[in-house]
């Protein structure tokens, strides 16, 4: 089926929303689809879109009712005979979801919840929208639970692109890069570097983990506003020689293959793509109780779920990864079936072209029966 979707993003910065919008749009325009981005003017996502060939266009979204760019998307939804829109963070989510409602094409309006925070505005999930996406299960239970009809909200997860995050096809670099021999026991983790993503806790955890394990080291990959009071407890707790903050990079494959575990200690997530990612290059993962975590993160299976807030626990698990080479590289290889399974690009770019067709389907036989 040959469709065109809209899809806005107010937000400015690059994260895992905005690369997954990115991902889809790739996905869709394979499919036949034609595909358009809105964002602002000097958002990474424009930039990055137009490198990918996608088409972009920009309008600047200063408020949450900025009547300019209402007027703007309508205009846009008129010339470019717009199927779908699909908004992603709140403000686009308003300004497109009030044009698509006073278009008299009358587009229809999906709207992702991409994270597990509370909502501040129900009106961008129960009136605007025709359909709710989130990206995990846990998400989805939750905006029910605030009162979003269950037949309206969806669960599609993000996926991960498996050819490039394809341990058979990347070389390790990284433990050359640190002067690390081949051996040295080297933790991974990678996330911005903010409160809510548990570096306090992990850094808690690294002294207990020193203490049977004294030659593992330690790699934190990200930025954000979290990193001085990091480095200082860093420093405070006498680290520094087995912590190397990485900042951010951009070869994230080489960073996972490098890495002998990855550990995300964060006391707040929806289903983390680093997570999954890791997973993806074969890699046994030690993340906590939150969110959508324990969708992908199967217990004892491809790796350990803890107690978020919890440094012994956390600790305790990395310990067992280090201590049992043998069982760490069969959680590894579990964790790799897991992405493979239910976590690809490919399967998440599926379930959306399939959702979008069946809408715009059901749309056209109600309006032959009408």
């Amino acid at each position: 089926m040959s469709f065109t979707i809209l899809h806005t993003e107010s937000s400015k910065g690059w994260g895992g929303q905005e690369n997954r919008t990115l991902q889809e749009s790739i996905g869709l325009r394979k499919r036949g689809v034609k595909v358009i981005i809105l964002c602002q003017p000097d958002s990474a996502l424009g930039k990055i879109a137009l490198s990918e060939g996608i088409e972009v266009r920009t309008c600047r979204m200063r408020k949450s009712y900025d009547l300019f760019a209402v007027k703007y998307i309508l205009n846009l939804i008129k010339t470019e005979n717009i199927d779908v829109i699909s908004a992603h963070s709140g403000r686009d989510s308003l300004l497109a979801g009030i044009a698509g409602r006073f278009s008299r094409s009358k587009p229809l309006i999906v709207r992702t919840r991409h994270i597990a925070l509370p909502i501040t505005s129900r009106l961008t999930y129960s009136l605007l929208p025709h359909k709710v996406v989130t990206t995990s299960e846990y998400v989805r239970h939750y905006l029910i639970s605030a009162g979003i009809s269950s037949n309206k909200v969806i669960a599609i997860p993000s996926g991960i692109d498996i050819d490039q995050f394809d341990s058979g096809k990347t070389v390790a670099t990284l433990k050359t890069e640190l002067g690390l021999k081949a051996d040295i026991p080297l933790i991974g983790t990678i996330a911005i570097l903010r409160y809510k993503k548990g570096y306090h806790i992990l850094l808690d955890a690294i002294p207990l983990v020193l203490e049977k394990n004294p030659d593992a080291v330690f790699a934190f990959v990200g930025d954000g506003p979290q990193k001085e009071n990091i480095v200082n407890k860093i420093k405070s707790l006498g680290l520094s020689n087995r912590i190397f903050m990485l900042g951010m990079r951009k070869d994230m494959p080489n960073i996972l293959k490098s890495i002998d575990l990855f550990v995300l200690p964060t006391l707040q997530e929806s289903l983390a793509q680093s997570l999954l990612q890791a997973m993806a290059m074969g890699k046994p993962v030690v993340g906590t109780k939150v969110g959508g975590m324990g969708e992908a993160l199967k217990d004892g299976i491809n790796g350990y779920l803890v107690e978020p807030g919890n440094p012994s626990a956390l600790a305790e698990a990395i310990i067992k990864l280090l201590q049992d080479r043998d069982k760490a590289r069969i959680m590894g290889g579990e964790g790799e079936k897991i992405v493979r399974r239910n976590y690809t690009v490919e399967k998440m770019c599926e379930d959306m072209y399939a959702l979008y067709a069946s809408m715009i389907k059901a749309r056209k036989e109600a309006n032959i029966k009408t």
